[in-house]
C-alpha cells in the first residue's frame, strides 16, 4: 500500500515521503492517527505542488539544522545516576535525561529526535545521536557517573 506521510514516522520515513507499507499498518495505524494519507494520483499532484512551494523554506531549515549541528559538535554531557555498589544504574538513562542536559547547555532539542543505540544501565561512556533534520544528525558523547 502506497501512502504519503504527513509527519516523520520512525523507521518508515519522513514528512512528504511516498512510502510502501503493509496494508494493515497503513489502514489501522498511519491513516487513523493522521500520520499518512493514501497516495492517490490527486494526492501526488498536490504533494508535488506543495514541494515546489516549500523548496526554499526547506533549504533554510536544513541550513539552520547544519548550523546547530556545528554548534553542538564539541558538546559532551555528564549525567548523574543513582547506582548500586557494583556500578549498575537503578533504572536507565534515556533520551529525556539527555534532552534535559542539552537544555542546561542551551540547546532546546525535542526528546523524540534523540536516539541512544545501547541501553544505558551501567556507569561509563556512551553516545547518543540527535537527528536535527533528515539529512543532518550529530553524535553527542555522554558520561554516566554515580551520584552516591
Amino acid at each position: 500500500m502506497e501512502v504519503i506521510l504527513k509527519e516523520d514516522v520512525a523507521n518508515v520515513g519522513y514528512k512528504d515521503d511516498i512510502v510502501n507499507v503493509k496494508s494493515g499498518y497503513g489502514r489501522n495505524f498511519l491513516i487513523p492517527q493522521g500520520k499518512a494519507v493514501i497516495a492517490s494520483e490527486s494526492a501526488k499532484k498536490v504533494l508535488a505542488e506543495n514541494r515546489k512551494q516549500r523548496a526554499h523554506k526547506l533549504a533554510k531549515i536544513k541550513q539552520d539544522a547544519m548550523n546547530l549541528a556545528a554548534k553542538m559538535e564539541g558538546v559532551t554531557l555528564v549525567i548523574g545516576a543513582k547506582t548500586s555498589s557494583t556500578g549498575t544504574i537503578f533504572g536507565s538513562v534515556n533520551n529525556i535525561q539527555i534532552a534535559e542536559e542539552l537544555a542546561k547547555k542551551g540547546f532546546e532539542i525535542d526528546r523524540k529526535t534523540i536516539v541512544i543505540k545501547d541501553s544505558v544501565k551501567e556507569v561509563g561512556n556512551y553516545k547518543a545521536i540527535v537527528r536535527l533534520h533528515k539529512e543532518v544528525s550529530v553524535e553527542i558523547p555522554f558520561e554516566v557517573f554515580s551520584e552516591a
